[in-house]
């Protein structure tokens, strides 16, 4: 699937979840969203898990 319509359809589902559901249901739907984006690339091997909790060191290497 393209990349513009993963958005579109993630943009029309926090746009309901705000509209429907009011602040609360837009931060949720935007959080569960972000976890299952990072699960997914996790999934695919495009992330490894200590990808998310390694520094950098001041050239910007890992």
């Amino acid at each position: 699937m393209n990349m513009a319509v993963v958005g579109l359809i993630a943009g029309m589902a926090l746009g309901f979840a705000g509209y429907f559901g009011g602040f609360g249901a837009f931060l949720l739907v935007a959080a569960l969203g972000a976890i299952g984006f990072v699960a997914g690339r996790f999934l695919d091997g495009d992330l490894e898990p200590g990808d998310l909790f390694r520094m950098k060191d001041r050239e910007g290497r890992r």
